[in-house]
């Protein structure tokens, strides 16, 4: 249960201020709500977190105890890379409304974000990826339903950056205390 329960957290909070909630934000702010928004968030946010999750697994499969060690800090160092990593968004256009391809640029920005990362990481570490990818489809569920229903306070990439860093900070701060240990050093 701790598993299903990190990574509800970790998809919930690393999701603040990612590409993904600031793309559904703008949605539904030029859409006027985004009640058609909802089945997609659903759908992709299980899709990516049952596929890290499952590759964590599959992964650590292979794995001694060690090396299982330095994948979780690996995914930790690349969550909060991706935390960090200050990037300038267009405000996209969105001509056609299409919920295919709102789902696969979501799909596509979800596979590689830090919530994701994170649901790796715990599926690698508890051993229960299951329950990982349950508690990242309801974390991040969550906080993109948090970015329809709140959209015009999310919309701005800005108001969230110090938390994002401090977050990032987190991340990496775990990545090398778990790297570490798992080479003995402390």
């Amino acid at each position: 249960m701790s598993g299903f329960f990190l990574a509800f957290l970790a998809a919930a909070l690393l999701s603040l201020g990612a590409r993904d909630q600031l793309l559904v934000a703008r949605l539904a702010a030029v859409r006027k709500g985004g009640a058609g928004l909802l089945p997609v968030i659903v759908l992709v946010t299980a899709l990516s977190s049952g596929a890290m999750a499952w590759g964590g697994s599959v992964v650590a499969a292979m794995l001694p105890p060690a090396a299982k060690s330095m994948l979780v800090a690996f995914a930790l160092g690349a969550a909060a890379f991706e935390l960090a990593w200050q990037r300038k968004q267009k405000v996209l256009r969105e001509p056609t409304h299409s919920h295919v391809a709102l789902f696969v640029v979501l799909l596509a920005r979800q596979l590689g974000d830090a919530a994701r990362f994170a649901v790796f990481a715990l599926a690698v570490a508890t051993g229960v990826p299951v329950l990982s990818a349950l508690g990242g489809w309801l974390g991040g569920t969550v906080a993109l339903c948090l970015a329809v229903f709140a959209a015009d306070e999310l919309a701005d990439p800005g108001r969230l950056r110090p938390m994002r860093l401090v977050l990032a900070a987190l991340c990496a701060i775990a990545a090398l205390v778990i790297g570490l240990g798992a080479r003995g050093l402390i």
